[in-house]
């Protein structure tokens, strides 16, 4: 089953609370506290999205002075966590002093549970959503995403659909050329998601062979086949009340593909040799780099089960549609590799710029890292330049349009405002002296290129909030 949410309950009357604690079982995860300090040492640990506030608390029950001094030190104890009053106290200036001081609902006494339900599951609603909104102003602010790296409109449609599909249960099937980042895109949905403290478990099905890909992702009983000599605990099993990460999914075998059905639609498993079902409880992501409809009309790929992983798609983009995020990246990688290597600080060449920039990256974000390795394995300097990467000076089409002078021109100027924000890490006052020019004019070429309104309009705040 998955984990139950955590709702902690301040209550000094045994009698209601041991109540509330067998009605609300069911869906929560509950502990008690009878007293401020009881309340405190629970709250500390952080583990409570949503607390229920009785305000007569000892040792003056029959006023509510304690339980709004405790409900104002909340947020000391723990930030996040969301108040919902329960109160006998029923006077104007009662409530409206617990609302000043941050509680979120109330629910008077005597308590109607089915109302009490109603504001749990809204308070627990608000807690996730807020959440997710800090999670995306973080990313807004650093261009960085559960250890993935974007700017560009692309990506920020990726992460906000990872933030989003986190929140549910539903198998996601991640679609992406190779090297786009699909395995992240998983480990991104799990830490998401309320099952990021349980396994993380991955497996290649096209990496494994196919004599051995039943046992390795269901397991085996002793003597289910020669050399089996003991009980083997398969990938689905491991794990339960986490997420497995199927990659490569449009290898699995036609056989095995009537299995994982079975396991969506019925939650169960059978180790080979087994005799009886066994109860797993765990999030399906998918990943392929194939068209899985079009393996579906060859026959390849059981429609069904197509139907039932595709419940959620999310598209990886190539590096090619993420132009912004090139510059970003390669100074990342080469932060890393420079550290590693203990090479101190390197810097890209104009050239080696404009070369990263106009690559199209067939290889995507793999490519780019290997290229960024070879080039900081082979350099003896602090400057890398186009023939590091193993890249020409220039890569141009025979085929392309020649520019007029106005879009050459804008072009090259709005190639070089990202670049200066790049280098600059968005700090605009640093971009405009790097570039010669006012931060009022650099503020102008940034509206007039459209450089953050490419990534919606948190990009524009990206660049402002950066420039302090």
């Amino acid at each position: 089953m998955m984990e139950k949410k955590r709702l902690l309950i301040i209550e000094d009357e045994a009698s209601v609370a041991k109540q509330l604690k067998i009605v609300l079982s069911e869906e929560y995860d509950i502990s008690l506290a009878a007293d401020p300090v009881e309340a405190g040492n629970l709250l500390s640990t952080g583990r409570f999205p949503v607390v229920t506030l009785d305000l007569g608390l000892p040792p003056y029950p029959e006023t509510p002075q304690v339980g709004l001094a405790l409900l104002e030190s909340v947020p000391s104890f723990s930030p996040d966590t969301k108040v919902i009053v329960i109160s006998g106290h029923d006077s104007d200036g009662t409530l409206m002093a617990a609302f000043g001081l941050g509680a979120v609902d109330v629910c008077p006494k005597p308590i109607d549970l089915k109302l009490l339900n109603i504001i749990l599951s809204r308070t627990f609603r608000i807690h996730e959503l807020e959440k997710c909104n800090r999670i995306l102003q973080a990313r807004t602010l650093s261009g960085q995403f559960c250890d993935m790296l974007g700017i560009s409109q692309a990506m920020n449609r990726v992460f906000d659909m990872i933030g989003r599909v986190a929140l549910t249960d539903y198998p996601v099937l991640i679609y992406g050329q190779s090297g786009t980042g699909k395995e992240m895109a998983a480990r991104a949905v799990h830490v998401q998601s309320s099952r990021r403290d349980k396994p993380l478990v991955i497996i290649n099905c096209g990496a494994i062979p196919e004599n051995l890909l039943e046992s390795e992702l269901f397991g085996y009983e002793k003597g289910a086949f020669t050399g089996a000599a003991g009980r083997q605990i398969g990938k689905f099993e491991q794990a339960d009340n986490g997420t497995i990460f199927l990659d490569e999914v449009g290898e699995l075998p036609l056989n095995l593909q009537v299995k994982l059905l079975r396991f969506i639609q019925e939650g169960t498993i059978e180790r080979l040799g087994a005799s009886k079902p066994i109860a797993i409880d765990a999030r399906i992501v998918a990943a392929t780099n194939i068209d899985l409809e079009a393996a579906v009309e060859q026959g390849a790929f059981r429609p069904d089960l197509f139907f039932r992983l595709n419940v959620v798609p999310l598209d990886m983009p190539p590096l090619q549609e993420r132009e912004e995020d090139v510059l970003l990246l390669a100074q990342h990688f080469i932060r890393e590799e420079a550290q590693k290597l203990k090479r101190g600080k390197v810097i890209l060449s104009p050239a080696a710029v404009t070369a990263l920039t106009g690559h199209t990256w067939p290889g995507n974000v793999r490519e780019l890292q290997n290229r960024i390795r070879r080039a900081m394995s082979l350099i003896s300097g602090k400057i890398l330049c186009p023939a590091d990467f193993g890249l020409a000076e220039e890569e141009k089409s025979d085929s392309e349009r020649l520019p007029t002078l106005r879009e050459a021109r804008d072009l090259a100027e709005k190639k070089v405002v990202r670049q200066a924000l790049v280098q600059t890490n968005n700090n605009i006052s640093q971009a405009a002296r790097l570039l010669e020019v006012s931060r009022p004019t650099l503020h102008d070429l940034i509206r007039k290129h459209g450089i953050g309104r490419e990534s919606g309009s948190a990009g524009v705040g990206k660049f402002y909030t950066a420039a302090g």
